[in-house]
């Protein structure tokens, strides 16, 4: 697959297994997100690896944001399943750095960029991604419970894993209808 393609017929991929990417394979996905465009240099990203007993802890970690943000019974019990949804999973959390020229939204933009190449790093690789956030992504309880500092963002939760069935590739959307001339 040329680089092209692999633009024009990446997915989401809900459906994850094991096996995880291995070292070789997680050393590239993660060495793409380090070529994002990055203004200053700042680096302004944190990646948090969660695998294997980590997916048991951060089950518990959503089980308990669940109960804290009042959630129902069956919302708690599905917000312990989440993590198990695949045998990887990338937090990517910004690291704002106080800089004059390079505003937080510039370095939240550059931290999400990370989770794009991760996830077509792992599409070209033959791996099945999906980018999510969701509640936990803004609850204070989960960036507490993950170190992430306050003035951070969790920009999302990158699941990673083996396709356990190919999906369809979905139709392409027309640019034209998002598209104007100056």
């Amino acid at each position: 697959m040329n680089s092209t393609e692999l633009l024009l017929t990446r997915q989401s991929t809900a459906q994850l297994t094991s096996p995880a990417p291995d070292q070789t394979s997680l050393d590239t996905i993660l060495k793409a997100a380090m070529r994002v465009p990055d203004h200053g240099a700042l680096t302004p990203w944190h990646f948090t690896l969660v695998t294997g007993n980590g997916l048991n802890t951060l089950s518990e970690i959503f089980t308990q944001a669940a109960k804290q943000a009042n959630f129902n019974e069956a919302k708690t019990l599905k917000a312990g399943k989440m993590p198990y949804r695949a045998p990887l999973i990338i937090v990517v959390s910004s690291n704002i750095v106080e800089h004059e020229k390079v505003p937080k939204q510039e370095q939240i933009i550059t931290a999400a960029c990370c989770v794009h190449a991760m996830q077509m790093a792992a599409f070209s690789l033959g791996y099945g991604a999906m980018w999510r956030t969701g509640d936990f992504a803004y609850s204070r309880y989960v960036k507490q419970q993950l170190s992430i500092d306050e003035k951070d963002e969790i920009i999302g939760f990158l699941y990673v894993g083996t396709v356990v069935k190919q999906a369809v590739i979905k139709a392409s959307k027309s640019y034209k209808g998002y598209l104007s001339h100056l």
